[in-house]
């Protein structure tokens, strides 16, 4: 495949027609148009529908478009910035966050990248959704306990884990089977049983739901106001605990929450998204609940 071919493709592409595209890039109607009809006589394929004044993409142009439209963007930046003699961060960084890490700790966490890189424009997005970051546009994504993706690389930046919590005032039962309010999120709302270690012991507590709310920091709330006893990730709830405002229960088995700084493995790693992993991993340097909580709100 011609590359030269495929840029100018891509150009005509972004711009939306050969006028503007030529505008844009100084270079000849004429040539681009000669151009793009060479790439499609070597694919066998048409690219382009061409009307009296509109042009739009075939469905084989757009999904060649969204295939190679950042890698060609990405090259031609990493030629840039080699050929000005260093690698400055800088344009359009794209990141996927969920929803309670974005709310306790992403607002900081984005106005401290964006003093440090002043030339890149940081847009974050909260999502607990799984998103297609090619598709999408998205440079980066975080996510908690990601399902394998062979198309994505990454790694863990912070480990969290969910404990037990409730008001001081709230007595704890004596029994296993004897049930306790409980505000419950979502998925764990059908769950009658936790099973908790404290001290190295095993313990159950049977729960009775009498909150389900959509939002960890909607539970966190509810257990403040001493209505029931809930699951929460140590670092939501770290402040409450050291200042005394809940108690802990114990620590649910098993639960670990890793969160994953991720990427399409087949694109370049471009100098924004390291420069956001490397801040990353300051900001988080040895990936623990506490440094978490140092940057969640109270």
């Amino acid at each position: 495949m011609d590359l030269l071919a495929l840029t100018d493709f891509n150009l005509v592409a972004r711009h939306g027609g050969f006028g503007k595209a030529a505008r844009a890039s100084g270079r000849p109607k004429a040539t681009l148009s000669r151009r793009v009809a060479e790439l499609e006589t070597s694919l066998g394929l048409r690219l382009l529908e061409r009307g009296a004044r509109t042009l739009k993409l075939t469905e084989e142009g757009r999904a060649l478009h969204e295939r190679t439209g950042a890698l060609l963007s990405e090259i031609d930046e990493a030629a840039t910035d080699i050929a000005a003699g260093g690698a400055t961060p800088r344009g359009r960084l794209r990141i996927s966050a969920p929803l309670l890490f974005s709310q306790t700790a992403m607002g900081r966490l984005a106005a401290e990248f964006a003093l440090k890189h002043p030339q890149v424009r940081l847009e974050v997005t909260t999502e607990d959704r799984p998103v297609d970051m090619v598709e999408e546009g998205y440079d980066l994504v975080i996510r908690v306990n990601p399902n394998r993706d062979e198309t994505l690389v990454g790694r863990i930046f912070v480990r969290d884990r969910l404990v037990v919590v409730a008001a001081p005032q709230m007595a704890r039962p004596a029994h296993d089977d004897e049930p306790v309010p409980a505000v419950v999120r979502g998925a764990n709302g059908d769950k009658t049983l936790w099973q908790v270690s404290v001290a190295g012991a095993t313990a159950r507590i049977a729960v009775q739901p009498v909150l389900q709310l959509s939002s960890l920091l909607m539970v966190r709330d509810a257990v403040r106001a001493g209505v029931g006893a809930a699951l929460l990730p140590v670092s939501l709830v770290s402040h409450d605990l050291a200042a005394g405002t809940l108690a802990h229960w114990g620590d649910i088995d098993g639960s670990e929450i890793a969160l994953w700084t991720l990427y399409p493995s087949r694109r370049l790693l471009s100098n924004r998204v390291s420069a956001f992993l490397d801040f990353i991993k300051q900001a988080f340097p040895q990936g623990t609940p506490d440094e978490l909580a140092a940057y969640s709100t109270r």
